[in-house]
């Protein structure tokens, strides 16, 4: 699989936004699936890249991952599970995974609006800043995320939460296995293990 790439752009009937988008995406190595919402962005001209995170992110991806997880995980979750996904993306972990390589932040305007993960061909995290959801990030850093994993494998996999799950099966991923992850108190972490298969 080394050297296969990945290239998915939506074919608009406005030629002009069809190569703002290439463009866009093409310039950070990512060339990604654009979403209804997405376009609504594009159209309204703002600057959008996905780079590699370096260490003077971390403080700034561990900030939007907590505010994340206590904003809209509590909607879905008992307090002990909301506990468990803070601990689990503690800030050691993230400092870990930026200087392994394997962290991307999505900007906007100059504004962290979200943040992706992967190791080998697991995407381990993808958080949008709670008041950027709705609007395509998700989709974009997942895009990016397969892409990279793409050059390598020729299948990727994750561990779905309850708030995610839906836009994963819209991106096209089959639960394979329901899990579960005993926390504190008694309380029981559920989630789907999903795939997807590149073709």
């Amino acid at each position: 699989m080394s050297g296969r790439r990945i290239v998915i752009i939506i074919m608009w009937d406005i030629s002009a936004l069809e190569m703002v988008v290439y463009s866009r995406c093409s310039a950070t190595g990512c060339n990604a699936l654009v979403s209804d919402e997405m376009e609504n962005v594009l159209n309204k001209g703002n600057n959008m890249e996905y780079i590699k995170a370096t260490k003077k992110d971390a403080e700034k991806i561990y900030d939007l991952v907590q505010a994340t997880i206590r904003t809209v995980y509590p909607k879905y979750y008992p307090k002990e599970v909301v506990d468990f996904f803070c601990e689990h993306h503690s800030f050691e972990k993230i400092t870990a995974d930026i200087e392994d390589g394997l962290v991307g932040v999505l900007f906007c305007d100059d504004k962290m609006v979200g943040t992706g993960c992967y190791r080998d061909n697991h995407i381990t995290r993808v958080y949008v800043a709670p008041e950027f959801q709705g609007k395509g990030y998700g989709s974009y850093i997942m895009q990016c995320l397969e892409n990279q994993i793409g050059t390598e494998y020729d299948s990727v996999y994750l561990d779905a939460s309850l708030p995610a799950a839906h836009l994963y099966e819209k991106l096209g991923y089959k639960t394979i296995k329901h899990d579960k992850w005993p926390v504190d108190k008694g309380a029981v972490l559920v989630y789907e293990v999903m795939e997807k298969h590149f073709t």
